[in-house]
């Protein structure tokens, strides 16, 4: 198996994107090749303006645990997701917007952030995958 890490985002809670990115760069500091597709409501996590919007799955308390957890990430020195991605992006990254799904919820590339490499199907992320040795979905 080759040294390569897919990952497939479909949620735009905080919570999820998180993991998602900190697997990202782990892999990619380790010398993998990662390829992380976005989907469904995880195409929000690529939408401009967004990153830094995002709300916890559980417990968000009308934005009250929302706020206390990045009070808390903040204190342990944890990066921000915006962070997170810019580094991802710096170790080799590649970010795949789902092409179906961005026709689906009418989103556009002009909506995407410039870090997105390329809107591709499932062909796209199956190249990737097909000799990945871990593919996860979160």
């Amino acid at each position: 198996m080759a040294k390569r890490m897919t990952i497939i985002v479909f949620s735009d809670e905080m919570d999820k994107a998180y993991p998602a990115l900190i697997l990202a760069n782990g892999a990619a500091a380790a010398g993998m090749e990662v390829t992380m597709f976005f989907t469904f409501w995880g195409l929000n996590l690529l939408k401009k303006g967004k990153l830094g919007k995002l709300k916890l799955s559980k417990m968000n308390m009308l934005g009250m645990g929302t706020s206390m957890i990045k009070k808390r990430m903040k204190k342990q020195n944890v990066a921000s997701l915006e962070k997170l991605l810019a580094d991802a992006k710096e170790l080799g990254t590649k970010i795949i917007a789902c092409e179906m799904t961005l026709g689906v919820f009418g989103i556009t590339k002009e909506d995407l952030i410039p870090e997105v490499d390329e809107m591709g199907g499932v062909g796209a992320y199956i190249m990737d995958a097909k000799d990945a040795s871990i593919n996860l979905i979160i």
